[in-house]
């Protein structure tokens, strides 16, 4: 679907609003078209387009105004939400489900994320960046994946020759879920340092050695028939899958910091 033209009348303080800027004195602020608000985040997100716009209006997170027409128009307050969003995805790798709840407690751009929070029975519970807990069921096709992560069909193929990632076949065409298309586009950022499929072995690995550790901690807990057991055990899964990412990161900086002293 093309995209429709910007109307006439959006200025140049447009651009000023959607970057944040504070628009001049006695200027009125203006709403900008779906066009316009890609051009002013571009430095920011090199990947933003039309389609990724559009793709979160129908996801619910964005509800700008429509013209009679039927052209979208962005406030300043929806600019500074869908940089939020960006963020979210970019920096915490965060599915749309957790980075809608974000939204809702009220989450905004300025909010630095919280690896852990103090729990009301004094131990500390970590917020996890993916949930452990099942997706939406959205599935996207190799198109739709490409087209968002900006990856190569090449390397998709090579992801999945080595167990990378798997997609599920339907009628003849390979889809692929939330958390995998998450996979390829971090992939995809990694391979612009030329780092392809074989090499991601290792964090496969290592992956699999934590699923599999944190599984024989809660096996017993998970298998339960109580509900309410079960739940408290997929809590705690989440919890100890923020812990381990979180573990993870701090000795993976300490050892890069050797390399660059």
């Amino acid at each position: 679907m093309a995209a429709h033209a910007p109307q006439a009348g959006v200025e140049d303080l447009d651009l000023e609003i959607a970057a944040g800027e504070p628009p001049e004195a006695g200027k009125r602020q203006k709403s900008l078209t779906i066009g316009a608000v890609c051009k002013a985040l571009a430095q920011e997100f090199p990947d933003i387009s039309i389609s990724k716009i559009r793709y979160l209006e129908d996801q619910k997170l964005l509800t700008p105004r429509r013209t009679p027409g039927g052209y979208r128009l962005y406030t300043q307050g929806d600019v500074a939400r869908l940089r939020t969003i960006l963020r979210m995805q970019r920096d915490e790798f965060l599915p749309l489900r957790v980075i809608r709840q974000e939204l809702a407690a009220g989450r905004s751009g300025d909010s630095a994320p919280i690896p852990g929070r103090a729990a009301r029975d004094g131990v500390r519970a970590w917020r996890p960046s993916v949930s452990v807990r099942e997706s939406t069921g959205a599935l996207y096709s190799m198109d739709d994946v490409l087209e968002e992560t900006k990856a190569e069909g090449k390397l998709v193929r090579e992801l999945e020759e080595y167990g990378v990632v798997k997609g599920e076949m339907r009628g003849g065409v390979r889809y692929f879920d939330e958390t995998e298309r998450e996979i390829i586009a971090a992939v995809a950022e990694l391979a612009r340092y030329g780092v392809g499929g074989r090499n991601l072995r290792v964090f496969r690995s290592s992956a699999d050695r934590e699923a599999n550790l944190l599984q024989q901690i809660l096996a017993p807990a998970l298998r339960s028939r109580n509900p309410e057991r079960r739940k408290e055990a997929v809590d705690a899964l989440e919890n100890l899958a923020a812990v381990a990412t979180h573990l993870k990161h701090l000795l993976l900086i300490r050892d890069l910091r050797k390399i660059v002293r």
